[in-house]
């Protein structure tokens, strides 16, 4: 990337507050998140003692390293008063009468919010057993609700945010573990040549015109959803090009359905009646 690109990705990256967190392992849990999915700042509201030879840094992996000793201790007002803030919640109001976690958003939603605008953001978290409460929610600018079992919608704290993380990484990783994946459609002419062929296979094995012009329509929508690459469509072609090279000028010639009928017709026994 280009210095101007990379400064605009970093610009957008949020950063990550933790509203009075209760036990130093969750921290580290978010911490491990944080750097799982290329997130450096994290922010603590009235955090617990954090050891180093204690749980958070325990919990932290790789992000004991840098994310968790770098971890800046704020207050709310601080919080409030110098980032766009996002709070989450797992508990929203069911309709726009009530304004105070209504309307929210869902993870996927934040980030396409995010891709649009360049602001410094906040992700804020709550306490591990209650959340953030109505007063804080009253102050912050967006609410994003995970969706969950309308029975149990309640998540822990590293949980949520490592759901929330992953769906923002778009905006945070330029490149993660995984391989690059082929994914260019192959050129029509390519696909032409491998209808050519499989017809040609398939007037061999099949000789009612009618059923060929159906099974030909299948296979073209087939396709179409598929999208091969090349090195697909290029294995499927040879493919039928060695069926079509064994079977020759082979072919059963046409057939009726009358003449199928007839033969599915069971012959009638003489021994019975």
């Amino acid at each position: 990337m280009s210095g101007n690109s990379h400064e605009s990705t970093r610009r957008r990256e949020p950063v990550v507050v933790v509203v009075e967190p209760e036990t130093p392992g969750n921290v580290g849990t978010i911490a491990r998140a944080m750097k799982n999915f290329g997130l450096s700042e994290l922010k603590l509201v009235d955090p617990p003692e954090l050891d180093e030879d204690g749980e958070a840094y325990g919990f932290a992996g790789h992000a004991r390293e840098d994310v968790l000793p770098n971890a800046e201790e704020v207050t709310f007002e601080e919080v409030v008063e110098n980032y766009h803030t996002i709070g989450t919640t797992a508990i929203t109001n069911e309709d726009s009468r009530k304004h105070v976690r209504f309307p929210f958003k869902t993870p996927v939603e934040v980030r396409e919010s995010l891709e649009t605008v360049e602001t410094e953001t906040a992700l804020v978290f709550g306490r591990e057993g209650t959340g953030l409460d109505n007063s804080e929610l009253e102050r912050l600018d967006e609410v994003c609700s995970i969706p969950a079992s309308g029975e149990y919608p309640v998540l822990n704290l590293g949980q949520a945010a490592t759901i929330l993380f992953y769906e923002l990484r778009s905006l945070t990783v330029e490149e993660t573990q995984l391989p690059d994946v082929e994914r260019e459609r192959a050129s029509e002419a390519e696909i032409d040549r491998f209808y050519e062929f499989f017809e040609e296979f398939h007037r061999a094995i099949e000789g009612r015109e009618h059923k060929r012009e159906k099974t030909s329509v299948m296979m073209r929508r087939l396709l179409g959803r598929a999208h091969p690459t090349e090195r697909e469509i290029t294995t499927l072609t040879g493919i039928f090009r060695r069926a079509n090279d064994l079977l020759g000028d082979r072919t059963f010639g046409d057939h009726t359905d009358d003449c199928d009928a007839d033969a599915a017709e069971p012959t009638a026994d003489p021994g019975h009646d």
